[in-house]
């Protein structure tokens, strides 16, 4: 028996139309306001990479999809429910993986799966299949039976994505899902992530590491000071904002500031990164320009986190 997916109401869900829409999104706390007059559509069947550095809003505008805060102003719809009144309702159809490890730790891996399984309704009679195939895009048959106590750091996190996928839902949020893992489990998870991209699944993704969001997104939304500053496909953004090459330059103070002075005269983009400045878009650099710049940049091809750089001022570490 094929274990059902959870569906959206009527009319959403369809291939195009927004699974999350947040139109004038505000979050205060105190005097700080960290998310500030957010506006966000995610399409349904589409992976966003909401990208930016740590205090920028992600994990605030993530906690507030799920209702653990709530808006000071503006709305939120998710799978067609309004967020907070409706926020039972949106999460049992959407799977949310957390930043934090929250497992159960004295429970064993399908444990922890048949416990959510039933948290979240699945039907009975199909309880063991949707938990039997939650394992197996994890990866993690050959140790069902192991306590979550004794997985490696990898495995566990790829649990934390299977008990957000055990009832089938139509849309994924997962906040930072590889943030402190070494990087052969980081890329593991990739390719999870990436299968859930292929199947169909939204999915929402808040991350700091610029690779992940150029591998897996379809789109990244750039957000800095609790608001999106740029978005588009990676390729997208690097052409409008870094072009195809970067040229840096490296040495005293003195000799980067000239740098800089000469490459905004001729109206490029730079950045500054400690004891270098790079010139964005240096496939235009006019030969009198060349000349001027000197002889000691090293090409390289543009990047996300030019575009980061040059649109923040901050780095994404």
């Amino acid at each position: 028996m094929t274990v059902q997916r959870a569906r959206p109401v009527a009319g959403e869900g369809e291939a195009g139309a927004a699974a999350i829409s947040m139109r004038g999104v505000v979050k205060r706390f105190g005097a700080f306001t960290a998310v500030d007059g957010l506006d966000l559509d995610v399409p349904a069947g589409s992976c966003l990479g909401l990208l930016g550095p740590n205090g920028a809003g992600k994990s605030t505008t993530m906690r507030m999809l799920t209702a653990q805060a709530i808006p000071d102003e503006g709305s939120i719809r998710v799978l067609g429910f309004e967020v907070p009144a409706q926020s039972k309702r949106a999460r049992a159809a959407m799977g949310v993986v957390p930043q934090q490890d929250n497992l159960d730790e004295e429970l064993t891996a399908r444990e922890n799966l048949e416990v959510f399984a039933h948290l979240y309704r699945v039907p009975r009679r199909e309880r063991a299949r949707a938990v039997d195939e939650a394992l197996a895009i994890a990866h993690l048959t050959g140790r069902q039976g192991t306590k979550v106590d004794d997985l490696s750091g990898g495995m566990r996190r790829r649990l934390l994505i299977a008990r957000g996928l055990v009832h089938r839902p139509a849309l994924v949020l997962l906040d930072e899902p590889t943030v402190g893992l070494d990087p052969q489990v980081r890329a593991e998870l990739w390719g999870l992530i990436d299968g859930l991209r292929s199947r169909g699944t939204t999915v929402l993704m808040s991350t700091h590491y610029i690779e992940e969001a150029e591998r897996l997104a379809d789109a990244c939304a750039l957000m800095s000071h609790g608001r999106v500053i740029a978005r588009g496909a990676p390729a997208e953004l690097v052409a409008e904002y870094a072009g195809e090459l970067v040229v840096e330059h490296h040495g005293p103070p003195d000799r980067l500031t000239e740098v800089e002075r000469a490459a905004r005269g001729a109206g490029l983009p730079t950045r500054r990164t400690g004891p270098s400045v790079s010139v964005l878009k240096a496939e235009t650099i006019p030969p009198s320009l060349e000349d001027e710049l000197g002889p000691d940049g090293v090409r390289r091809a543009s990047s996300l986190e030019d575009v980061f750089v040059v649109l923040t001022g901050e780095r994404v570490e």
